[in-house]
């Protein structure tokens, strides 16, 4: 391993990558779906209100969903056509949110949209578009990111890193989207760095992409001759590295405080993902409403990346890409390591899907989960210093509401402690169970 190459230090994890199924897939488009099924819960904070009605006829792009008070993003229809319905669908934490159902209409056309200059636009009107757009934070939890882009006053921002490390196991859509489109990843690293009115960004890419470190370093020189500084970062393979607490430490030296944010030293984080969006929607005015994901593991019959509609049920991705093999095992959405598993195929793709995984036996670990041993294993590895085995064991004990001392609300659920378990204890499901218990 080249010692040379930046990582964090405390913990971490190797599972293997399985990255060799779609990395090498370029990004194809799926045909667009009957109907949509557009969650109106697809961010952080409050849930949209539906600004349609059934039989309402809507063309792609066109706001359907807007927050009246408080933190969220504006919802976009993906398709054209009627409002099928305003009823409620399936979801994968929260199982059941409102929904706006749209029955596409096959004669549409797709909307053309023309590039315009940004360059001469003001602060304001680059935040007033993200915000129109409704983007939020694609890689993590569906922060708003015109919020994020406005930091109080008294942070002092002088660094934006963008993520592109894409540390889980499965999922290539960063890596992908980097090698296919690093002129706009660029690009909309340059339009943040101007909302911010800062000049230095770094980009953390993990060794296993060489090529999408390379296509981002030829672009990236010509920015950096133009008044800004884009640095190219190459990083460990190590998980999890692209978390956003990990990164900074990682690209800068720089160290969070506890129930801190990267503002308090002096950073902004964004993915590369949104960053794209953020291209987007400046120079195309293009709200947020398709997105490229990773379809993987060995119980789909054709692995693939994919450019799809927000709203698109993962049956018709299914479908597309040939149906499921028969000693399919688990579904999962997101990677590996910190997504859901989830009982059914009608689920919709939202802002925030990274992934879909379709996994055989032979992927997962179905053995049951034993006592705590004591190896103190979970403690080497939580890459937060946190102590995950007494979290679990207060939590069997009954006794939820007293974890807090152990550094529960730090936690941000990567999962290297339950990978390396040797008992195979559940103490991601323990700690988000401690969590809640604890509000309380």
């Amino acid at each position: 391993m080249n010692e040379s190459l930046l990582t964090f230090p405390k913990g971490g994890v190797h599972p293997l990558e399985s990255k060799a199924l779609t990395e090498h897939s370029s990004v194809e488009i799926l045909p667009t779906p009957q109907e949509v099924e557009i969650l109106l819960t697809q961010h952080f904070g409050v849930p949209c209100k539906s600004i349609v009605k059934k039989k309402d006829l809507v063309v792609e792009g066109d706001l359907i969903g807007e927050v009246e008070k408080g933190l969220g993003a504006n919802i976009h229809a993906s398709v054209t056509g009627k409002v099928k319905k305003i009823g409620a669908s399936a979801h994968p934490i929260s199982v059941s949110v409102p929904s706006v159902i749209i029955e596409t209409d096959p004669e549409a056309s797709p909307k053309e949209r023309l590039a315009s200059d940004w360059e001469g636009l003001s602060r304001d009107e680059l935040l007033g578009r993200v915000k129109k757009a409704g983007i939020v934070g694609i890689g993590g939890a569906g922060f708003p990111t015109h919020v994020k882009l406005s930091p109080p006053p008294e942070a002092k921002i002088d660094t934006l890193i963008l993520n592109g490390a894409e540390c889980e196991p499965y999922l290539t859509t960063d890596h992908r989207l980097m090698l296919e489109h690093p002129e706009e990843v660029i690009e909309g690293a340059k339009i943040i760095l101007s909302i911010l009115g800062i000049k230095e960004c770094h980009i953390g890419i993990e060794e296993n992409k060489p090529d999408a470190i390379e296509a981002l370093k030829k672009v990236s020189g010509k920015a950096s001759s133009n008044g800004f500084s884009i640095s190219i970062d190459p990083l460990k393979v190590k998980y999890p590295q692209g978390s956003e607490k990990q990164l900074i430490q990682s690209t800068t030296g720089r160290i969070v405080p506890g129930f801190g944010l990267p503002f308090d030293v002096g950073t902004i984080v964004q993915n590369v993902g949104t960053t794209k969006a953020i291209y987007d929607a400046v120079v195309y005015e293009k709200p947020l409403y398709e997105k490229i994901i990773t379809i993987s593991g060995r119980g789909i019959a054709r692995p693939a990346n994919l450019l799809v509609k927000i709203g698109t049920k993962l049956s018709d991705i299914v479908a597309f890409l040939g149906g499921t093999k028969p000693d399919l095992a688990k579904v999962i959405m997101g990677g590996p390591m910190m997504g859901f598993a989830i009982p059914t195929l009608n689920i919709p793709v939202t802002k925030t899907t990274s992934g879909v995984l379709f996994l055989t036996n032979d992927e997962i670990d179905t053995n049951p989960h034993g006592q705590c041993i004591r190896c103190g294993w979970c403690l080497d590895v939580c890459p937060m210093g946190l102590s995950p085995n007494d979290i679990g064991v207060y939590v069997e004990a009954g006794r939820a509401g007293d974890t807090s001392q152990f550094g529960v609300f730090e936690c941000f659920e990567c999962g290297c402690c339950a990978y390396t378990c040797p008992a195979k204890r559940p103490l991601v499901q323990f700690i988000r169970l401690a969590k809640m218990k604890a509000k309380k």
